[in-house]
């Protein structure tokens, strides 16, 4: 049987705050080079759902951060990948 290995990485917050996530998966989109990490805290909504989270990776000052994403359009992409990969599961 194959294990399953999670591969989490630490997040800190603007306050400074250190919090260790759960990494889902991390994806580029090649035409714009944008890179993106969906991941997870472990937290369920009200329904029973985990609850994830989608982040822009910004690499350009050599520490990554994370940003929001901002268009319509980059949601939209973001959104067919999921699908994608819940399909997969």
């Amino acid at each position: 049987m194959d294990q399953i290995v999670r591969q989490k990485m630490s997040i800190v917050s603007e306050d400074g705050s250190t919090e260790e996530v759960e990494v889902i998966i991390a994806f580029e989109f090649k035409d714009t080079k944008k890179e993106y990490v969906v991941y997870t805290k472990n937290e369920r909504d009200e329904n029973g759902n985990i609850t994830v989270y989608v982040s822009n990776v910004d690499r350009e000052s050599g520490n990554p951060k994370l940003l929001g994403v901002e268009s319509e359009n980059e949601w939209n992409r973001i959104k067919d990948v999921l699908r994608e990969l819940s399909k997969s599961e």
